[in-house]
């Protein structure tokens, strides 16, 4: 079971949220109503998993692509805003344990100051419950925390990004 503390803001925004288990990925729509989902071209490769990606709305990453996976990921952003819907990045980069806290990748500031959209940042505490090969059972808390409006300057947001979806993140 999932609960959610919060709500989001009318309208789309970029969502920043806590990457700890592939629970994330199926409570998204709970949390974040048809949210636009940016997400690494690895996945997109897997049989089942690739099909309802693409008809889900998934934005493949190229994670080694630099500059060019940037320009990718604003064509499909600018598309799923044009849609009213919101965007959800994993601004750490890929999922990581409970109880660590790595830096957020360079990509999050970048498409944040592009777009120009509020960013919701949501701590998540699966991690607790759901490890790779560990199943407990338990309630899977998202916690939303207010909109950030857009021209933030980089450095003051990844650190307050960063500091909010680490808020449930207990070693």
């Amino acid at each position: 079971t999932i609960k959610v503390e919060g709500t989001l803001p009318e309208g789309p925004v970029f969502v920043a949220m806590k990457h700890e288990s592939q629970f994330e990925a199926i409570d998204i729509p709970q949390v974040v109503p048809f949210p636009g989902v940016f997400a690494k071209a690895e996945l997109m490769r897997i049989p089942l998993w690739g099909l309802v990606g693409d008809r889900y709305g998934l934005v493949e990453v190229q994670r080694d692509q630099g500059a060019k996976a940037l320009r990718h990921m604003l064509t499909a952003a600018k598309r799923i805003i044009g849609e009213g819907r919101s965007l959800t990045i994993f601004p750490e980069g890929t999922r990581v344990a409970q109880g660590t806290r790595p830096p957020l990748q360079s990509g999050f500031a970048g498409v944040y100051k592009l777009l120009g959209l509020p960013v919701v940042p949501i701590a998540v505490d699966a991690g607790r419950l759901y490890h790779r090969w560990l199943k407990l059972p338990g309630t899977i808390t998202y916690r939303i925390f207010e909109a950030i409006p857009p021209g933030v300057p980089r450095a003051e947001i990844e650190s307050r990004v960063h500091t909010a979806i680490n808020a449930l993140n207990t070693p």
